[in-house]
């Protein structure tokens, strides 16, 4: 699970090996695979008209950037512990909140950093104006944020649990 604050990000050691990983691959076998794919373009001729070419230096660019991410991510980690099954909203937890304490209007998301995401269940980041209107709030508590637009809204927790998966 993960929490940035003052530029640390918090992480289990789960998601820190993972990240790690990524780094590795993507700093090794990866950028031997985008060279090769650039090597071989370069060879088919005029580069300027090179549609494979372009987007093999696109698709380089894009993981030199997620490289620069994850080594910046990784420096700045410290890793801990899963949260506590305490009730309270934070980082790391699977939270249900009711949109104006309807129960039939229910959400359930992922409080974490957008690195953690995962395609199981939706993540909002603990910045986002949702997770710091429910930060620190038990269940059974109510929370306001601030709507793009401006207008507030108000939601109730219903349940707040550790992220497991």
């Amino acid at each position: 699970m993960t929490q940035t604050s003052d530029n640390v990000t918090w992480l289990t050691q789960e998601a820190y090996n993972k990240l790690k990983d990524e780094l590795e691959y993507l700093s090794g076998p990866a950028r031997t695979e985008i060279a090769a794919k650039i090597a071989a373009a370069r060879e088919e001729g005029d580069l300027r008209e090179n549609g494979g070419y372009h987007a093999a230096k696109e698709e380089q660019g894009k993981q030199e950037l997620r490289v620069r991410q994850l080594t910046q991510l990784l420096q700045n980690a410290k890793v801990g512990e899963a949260p506590e099954d305490t009730g309270v909203v934070g980082p790391g937890m699977v939270v249900t909140i009711a949109f104006d304490g309807d129960e039939d209007d229910t959400l359930e998301f992922l409080l974490a950093s957008r690195e953690y995401a995962s395609d199981d269940i939706e993540t909002y980041s603990p910045q986002s104006p949702l997770g710091v209107g429910v930060i620190g709030k038990a269940v059974g508590d109510e929370a306001e944020y601030e709507l793009p637009n401006g207008k507030t809204a108000m939601v109730k927790i219903l349940s707040a649990k550790p992220y497991t998966g």
